[in-house]
């Protein structure tokens, strides 16, 4: 098993460590280093901290928890721009799948037993799809949930092109037949105001208000961390918007999207999705995460470009507080019942 496992918070100096660490880690992502974090406290009422898992110096674990505080204290939770929020374990490499197994077991039992210390009033942690071993959690009684997304692998950009719908296809290439065109990082305004129509018309859920999604904009655009694309029709309006958030780490994630509704049956929706992973691509990236797989229309429409359908482990912890109200809950629902069944009888 070697050395014994120890659990600390990282100082700011041991950030780049953890980066590095997040990075090569299958199951990493740009949310869970400090400088995603940062800016998203920054816009937001919340706070984080990182909790590493090391053998001597070398990290084989840990996860980053964006805090927020309720009336009811402080929780951990994933929220709108934080999809994933989960746990990050070095990918062992041993030959022997036993052994690889052995060593994140004795690394997630580690954070398990630091995590329930914390006095926190929930943990909430959604997982990327290469987290698939919940048992250390399970027997400490925590809650599993699933969640779906589709993420689409874009290194061989020619073989994606074969999986897209044959309907898509059609639609992309009279978008390019049409001069729809694509300009990156520029024009926040336009991609907002598509933002706001899409919540307005849908009731989807507002991301952030203007002022604050421009400073989380601005603040990720200089340091690298995002890309924003904007679709043209051939006179020079936006009419369709996409936010990526990309860095270090080989995986990509689509955080927003939004399409003027008179342009809905344009295909300029499939196009640009297809620009994006055409230049993500030749930016050496490996995949692009759509974020979220519910069943619905949107999610219909991302089942047809190509990608693939992968399961999300949340894992909840239930503190004391809350496993009393459930209880307290489940005996209001009995009697309820029974008052049900003694009045019909």
């Amino acid at each position: 098993m070697g050395a014994k496992i120890d659990t600390v918070y990282l100082k700011e100096s041991e950030y780049d460590q953890w980066n590095e660490f997040v990075a090569n880690s299958s199951y990493g992502s740009i949310y869970n280093t400090p400088e995603y974090l940062d800016v998203l406290c920054g816009v937001t009422d919340g706070t984080f901290k990182i909790l590493a898992a090391k053998q001597g110096d070398k990290i084989v674990g840990g996860i980053a928890l964006y805090q927020r505080t309720s009336n009811a204290g402080q929780y951990v939770s994933p929220r709108l721009l934080l999809y994933y929020n989960g746990l990050v374990l070095l990918d062992f490499d041993s030959i022997y799948h036993s052994k690889n197994v052995s060593h994140q077991i004795a690394a997630l039992t580690a954070l398990e037993e630091a995590l329930s210390k914390e006095n926190y009033k929930t943990l909430h942690f959604r997982n990327r799809s290469s987290f698939y071993d919940a048992r250390i959690f399970q027997m400490k009684h925590w809650l599993t949930r699933l969640n779906y997304t589709y993420t689409v692998y874009i290194e061989d950009i020619e073989q994606l092109w074969s999986k897209v719908d044959p309907n898509l296809r059609r639609l992309i290439n009279r978008c390019k037949k049409q001069n729809y065109y694509i300009v990156k990082d520029d024009d926040f305004d336009s991609f907002y105001n598509l933002h706001l129509d899409t919540h307005e018309r849908k009731g989807s859920p507002l991301y952030l208000p203007y002022d604050k999604y421009k400073v989380y904009y601005d603040r990720l655009r200089s340091l690298d961390l995002c890309s924003l694309y904007n679709a043209h029709e051939e006179n020079g309006k936006v009419v369709s918007s996409q936010l990526v958030l990309k860095g270090v780490h080989p995986v990509t994630h689509t955080v927003c999207a939004a399409t003027d509704e008179a342009f809905l049956n344009s295909g300029v929706s499939a196009f640009i999705r297809w620009k994006v992973f055409e230049d993500l691509s030749e930016q050496g990236y490996k995949a692009n995460d759509l974020t979220d797989a519910a069943l619905n229309a949107v999610t219909r429409f991302k089942s047809q470009l190509g990608g693939e359908l992968q399961m999300c482990i949340d894992l909840v912890k239930q503190t004391p507080v809350n496993l009393r109200i459930d209880q307290l809950m489940i005996k209001k629902l009995k009697k309820g019942i029974k008052k049900i069944i003694y009045r019909s009888s």
